[in-house]
């Protein structure tokens, strides 16, 4: 097994990300394009179980897509991968996939745990490879940055995986902030209060004494990836509770903060922020043994962005809400009671001239809605997420989601994760030197030390 080292050092970051460049999106240079002498995109799916069968069945439905490679540590995933694409070459270390295929593949996409997003993108870029990951991009601030500036370096294409934002909901939702249709933006209230959540994927912990083997049909140890070792225990890592963990996942609002930050990230140009604080469920708090091990059942984020010319202010203040914490009565209130309860999952966006609701995988709604009832709606077309991203691979137009735009937007939304493990502590952000002034202890949380064997060259 080869070992590399994931270094990024200050030099590195201000050559690649200007304090100019870190305030607007990462400019795009012309991308590599595939290569495949029959115009087709060959494509390998890496993680092929829970969203990673969805995403092969997107990629299988695109016209000039084939998929010749399946990697997964599961083999009864990797089984029934295989049955629905047969001939493909099957693999359960995704190192082999990427060292064997070679100038086989054009592209990947990325669905395993976000503790291996990282190493499995960054390493398929450097071979040239087009990337489609799951959301967030990785799992720790310093690997969004060293991977968005990787990926424009190379010009290769990426989508992050926020299939909303192809959606006619989201894009709607773009061109009426562009547009200014409430005035100048005040402030936004984003949540995730999903019923049954908390109870069904937000684990309080503690971890099992002692694991037990883990079943045959799953290489454990390559489940682990750059994760410190710990024993198996059923039920609780594998295949859907890992996000509980901090060694693992990013929490409620890494996962589904993704999802609901789009279209206002996008809609209103933001950029990184200048500062961050949270507040998170008192029992957690309290705890030394789930600080150290899980996260928060429920958390209230709050990060100070700075103004353009589509805000009211020189700085205004954007939210997030999860589990236990839940938008102020009164943003809830804006919305018709008599309609329907205020959507769990949503943003509302607030400013001079009226308000902004967008709901998760659904229309926008502009409040109050006497008032805006006759506003002009852009007309627009659905598009899939994954297909949008194979076109552009073969020569299509760009991506919606790509790392240029997204990198800046995960880094912001993990900030939030930095500042959930150092409660009630205003974070302020130096975001071309990656520091918190103000702070210095919450920087050992903008980067993992990988375990021995499984480190991965940021260059």
């Amino acid at each position: 097994m080869r070992t590399h080292s994931f270094s990024i050092t200050r030099r590195r970051f201000l050559q690649a990300t200007s304090a100019a460049g870190l305030a607007a999106p990462f400019l795009l240079r012309s991308s590599l394009r595939a290569a495949s002498p029959n115009g087709k995109l060959n494509h390998a799916c890496i993680g092929v179980g829970g969203m990673g069968w969805g995403d092969l069945q997107n990629f299988q439905q695109h016209p000039r897509t084939q998929i010749v490679a399946l990697c997964d540590v599961d083999a009864n995933n990797l089984k029934r991968a295989a049955d629905k694409v047969p001939g493909a070459r099957t693999y359960a270390d995704w190192r082999e996939l990427l060292e064997k295929e070679g100038d086989r593949i054009d592209s990947v996409n990325v669905a395993v745990p976000d503790h291996s997003h990282f190493p499995i993108a960054m390493s398929a870029i450097q071979r040239g490879k087009h990337v489609y990951c799951q959301k967030p991009m990785c799992h720790d601030v310093a690997e969004v940055r060293a991977l968005t500036e990787a990926a424009v370096r190379k010009g290769i294409i990426s989508q992050l995986g926020t299939q909303m934002a192809s959606g006619i909901g989201d894009r709607t939702t773009v061109a009426l902030l562009k547009a200014g249709a409430i005035g100048k933006i005040k402030r936004a209230y984003l949540c995730s209060n999903r019923p049954g959540a908390v109870e069904a994927y937000r684990l309080k912990g503690p971890r099992p004494a002692h694991g037990q083997p883990p079943p045959a049909h799953l290489s454990w140890d390559l489940w682990i990836g750059t994760a410190p070792t710990r024993p198996y225990a059923p039920d609780i890592y594998h295949s859907t509770k890992w996000r509980a963990w901090q060694d693992f996942g990013t929490g409620w609002s890494g996962d589904i903060g993704c999802h609901i930050f789009d279209a206002v990230w996008k809609g209103l140009g933001m950029k990184l922020p200048k500062a961050v604080v949270a507040n998170v469920q008192q029992s957690w708090k309290e705890s030394s043994e789930r600080r150290a091990d899980t996260w928060p059942q429920g958390d209230h984020i709050s990060w100070v962005f700075p103004g353009n010319e589509l805000t009211e202010s020189k700085e205004w203040t954007l939210e997030w809400f999860d589990g236990e914490f839940y938008p102020p009565k009164e943003i809830r209130a804006s919305y018709s009671s008599d309609l329907a309860e205020y959507p769990p999952e949503s943003s509302m966006i607030v400013g001079t001239e009226g308000a902004l609701l967008n709901t998760h995988g659904r229309a926008p709604v502009l409040l109050p809605e006497d008032k805006f009832k006759d506003y002009p709606r852009p007309k627009l077309k659905d598009r899939n997420h994954y297909h949008h991203f194979a076109d552009a691979c073969l020569g299509g137009e760009k991506t919606e989601s790509h790392f240029a735009q997204t990198g800046p937007m995960t880094e912001a939304i993990l900030l939030g994760t930095v500042a959930i493990r150092v409660p009630d502590q205003k974070l302020e952000w130096d975001a071309p030197r990656m520091k918190f002034p103000n702070h210095p202890e919450a920087e050992l949380f903008l980067r993992r030390k990988y375990r021995a064997g499984w480190e991965v060259k940021s260059g």
